[in-house]
């Protein structure tokens, strides 16, 4: 009897013991727990970290568009300071944009080995430098020079969007990144509207030192936004990505999903052939023709439009040359300042810019981001070609602001798919290298749009529709689609 009750009491002891392992196994302790860099930013969610994070890196496109639409309403001023001719004035954006171009690779290298947030104050501060001294440019040389290292800085400024994006959970990219168009839109109108209040009273050197104050408030701001932790869990600064999350679930009254963060350190970072490995190769090169056609036909819509205004080529298919000033080479210079009538234009079709967002943002949610490429790039080509037909002034700013609000519409896709498609390891290398490809289109837009333009309206314009049809076609063979994909640590 008696040994009968002690094995009851092992058969007891045993099924217990057995219920605990089976409890402890399928309730780890917190310290065996483990969290993802995606699964932390998914469960903080969206919050007043990511509304100041918006409001200051967003702010970063107001300085961009600040310094490249300068070149528009500065033209011509300077082309009637210094008795320009038609190539001098668009060797100036053209050289802009090499500067840029060259800097982007740098600057994404940079970025993917060092750090975003370093990228993006450090080319402010140039930017700010340069353009300051900009507005002391005693002659055309020095003008064109100093303007270039303006484009140097203003490289930079796209890592700024790199580093939005990777604190941005998945379900707000397509709504939120778009709206950075609003930035856009206040640095345009701000330009333009300067231009008017100041040129005819101070001229454009005054015009240029009072665009520089965004950049010297946005300085200040950017102590409130820290590094990336998507990059510092690549470079192997666990300790400091987890700062920063905590930091962020804190101002979010939010908290970070249970355990540790662990990601492996990814040893190669910033390689511009990781690029061309065989999983990004064909995305990789479609993108770059992609952005040269983006910019090719975004700053082509802002100089042709600008440049018709001036020389009143409207409803001219083959125009005229208008009269002429000589200057001391006996150069052909034509100089006619903007006058009421084409500031207000130039106002309306910049507003255009931000018009279509809410249908770009529905359009990428919906039907993805390779469609939305495809369709957009398809309707600026017609667009451009009807930018030709007479009508009458109220007609013309309608389709110019029917077309600014496609090109812009361009630029949110191909930024936004960009920055997803690439992983965290050479997403920055990504963003620089399309950036720098870009400029190639806005160093060729000025000889088309300012050049080519004063030949022949028709001839000038056509280049701009072809290009982007032929873009249709590329988009629609991307091999990725980003709508809804989690952005990827490592390839």
């Amino acid at each position: 009897m008696f040994q009968k009750q002690n094995k009851d009491e092992q058969l007891v002891s045993a099924i217990h013991l057995e219920e605990f392992d089976q409890e402890t196994k399928k309730s780890p302790s917190p310290e065996d727990k483990t969290y993802t860099i995606e699964e932390a930013v998914e469960t903080i969610g969206f919050g007043r970290f990511h509304i100041l994070l918006f409001l200051i890196m967003g702010s970063t496109s107001i300085v961009e568009a600040t310094e490249i639409m300068l070149l528009a309403v500065v033209s011509p001023a300077i082309r009637c300071e210094w008795r320009l001719s038609d190539w001098q004035v668009a060797l100036v954006t053209t050289m802009v944009f090499l500067g840029f171009m060259v800097c982007s690779f740098i600057s994404g290298f940079v970025a993917d080995r060092y750090g975003r947030w370093k990228v993006v104050f450090g080319c402010f501060i140039w930017g700010l430098y340069f353009s300051l001294l900009t507005s002391f440019s005693p002659s055309y040389g020095w003008f064109v020079f100093l303007r270039v290292m303006v484009g140097t800085g203003v490289s930079g400024h796209s890592q700024g969007f790199v580093l939005k994006t990777e604190f941005m959970p998945a379900k707000y990219r397509s709504s939120l990144l778009p709206l950075a168009t609003i930035f856009w839109l206040i640095g345009s109108l701000l330009v333009i509207v300067l231009a008017f209040a100041i040129i005819p009273s101070f001229g454009w050197r005054w015009l240029i030192r009072i665009s520089t104050i965004p950049s010297i408030i946005l300085i200040v701001l950017f102590k409130f936004i820290p590094e990336s932790a998507r990059y510092n869990v690549s470079a192997g600064n666990t300790k400091e990505a987890v700062k920063t999350l905590e930091h962020i679930a804190k101002m979010n009254r939010s908290s970070l999903p249970e355990g540790r963060l662990v990601e492996p350190i990814v040893e190669r970072r910033g390689h511009f052939l990781d690029l061309m490995d065989s999983t990004y190769r064909r995305t990789t090169l479609i993108m770059w023709y992609s952005w040269v056609v983006t910019s090719f036909s975004y700053y082509g819509a802002i100089l042709a439009s600008s440049e018709l205004l001036e020389r009143k080529l409207l409803c001219v298919t083959n125009a005229d040359h208008p009269p002429k000033v000589l200057n001391s080479d006996s150069a052909p210079c034509y100089c006619h300042m903007f006058g009421t009538s084409e500031y207000y234009t130039m106002l309306i079709s910049t507003l255009g810019e931000i018009a279509f967002v809410p249908v770009n943002i529905l359009m990428l949610n919906v039907f993805g981001r390779r469609f939305c490429l495809a369709l957009s790039m398809a309707l600026t080509g017609v667009f451009f070609l009807l930018l030709n037909i007479c009508t009458t002034s109220a007609g013309f700013t309608a389709l110019l602001f029917i077309l600014r609000s496609l090109v812009s519409a361009n630029f949110n896709t191909v930024y936004i798919y960009t920055a997803e498609v690439y992983p965290t390891s050479i997403r920055s290398v990504g963003m620089g290298a399309c950036t720098a490809c870009s400029r190639l289109g806005g160093m060729i837009a000025p000889f088309i749009a300012q050049v080519l333009i004063s030949k022949s309206v028709i001839t000038a314009l056509c280049p701009f529709a072809i290009a982007c049809l032929a873009c249709v076609a590329a988009a629609l063979f991307l091999p990725i689609e980003t709508k809804n994909r989690a952005l990827q640590q490592t390839s």
